[in-house]
């Protein structure tokens, strides 16, 4: 995006009008995308986004995820001198999360056609070895493109947790508790075949030699949020592969073809 817009500012070509829009805290949350003023944009009448993946691959809807902050109140006590006088977070969400393994709601979730995917990504717990660890905060996702399966995962996470909290008590009878907040982080999409993005962006993949690919994908894009807040949004590829790993790196030559179709995009015919 930004080799077109420099571009476009130096050579002067004719071109339709243009907005570009550089969002910020994808990985986050999207948040960029989330809480822009749709206002400033010029209601454009078309959009593409630039993402992971090879400069053909055309991505034309993807997944809705929910994020969980989940808080486990255990009771702390000596572990050596009274550890069954505590309650253990760190035990609770681990009862937690063997139960979803075993049930088969954590990781990739498949019930019958019905597909999502679920993960525990983060854990704070205990300072102390000697300590029966008294709270625990866990962050959670679910995600489906289906919003009711997406709120089975949802109500999945929720049982075990509440359920494990109960089933850990000290000997005095004192069980945990567990609170969980949750809230949507953004909505699965699907654009219509005839989308006018979308048949602009094969249009210039395949003036420049390449094979369009459509895609559907599992991670959420900026794209989710643009197509909620009106304007549908197709999102291309500009060379990243393996995200998310150690192997994560950057293809030039696909890289340099999405700066092409960019390009192309920017420069063509309304």
């Amino acid at each position: 995006i930004l080799y077109a817009a420099m571009r476009v500012l130096r050579e002067r070509p004719p071109h339709p009008p243009l907005t570009f829009l550089w969002t910020v805290q994808e990985e986050l949350g999207l948040y960029g995308a989330r809480f822009v003023d749709v206002k400033l944009l010029g209601r454009p009448k078309l959009a593409f986004n630039f993402d992971g993946g090879p400069a053909g691959r055309v991505t034309i809807g993807a997944t809705g995820g929910y994020r969980m902050d989940i808080r486990i109140t255990g009771l702390a006590s000596h572990a050596g001198v009274a550890p069954e006088k505590g309650v253990s977070a760190i035990t609770i969400a681990g009862c937690a999360i063997a139960e979803l393994h075993r049930a088969g709601w954590l990781g990739r979730v498949e019930k019958g056609n019905r597909f999502g995917t679920s993960n525990i990504g983060v854990i704070h717990a205990g300072e102390a070895t000697n300590v029966v660890t008294p709270e625990a905060q866990l962050r959670a996702e679910a995600r489906s493109h289906d919003p009711r399966f997406r709120a089975q995962i949802v109500r999945a996470i929720e049982r075990a947790f509440h359920k494990a909290a109960k089933e850990v008590c000290s000997s005095e009878g004192q069980c945990g508790r567990v609170a969980i907040d949750g809230r949507l982080d953004y909505e699965a999409f699907r654009l219509s075949s005839d989308d006018p993005s979308l048949a602009a962006a094969e249009s210039v993949l395949r003036r420049l030699g390449l094979a369009p690919v459509r895609n559907i994908s599992n991670g959420g894009l900026d794209a989710n949020w643009m197509t909620a807040h009106g304007i549908p949004t197709v999102t291309l590829g500009c060379g990243q592969e393996n995200m998310h790993t150690t192997a994560e790196r950057l293809h030039l030559g696909e890289f340099e073809q999405a700066c092409r179709v960019a390009w192309e995009l920017a420069v063509a015919e309304g």
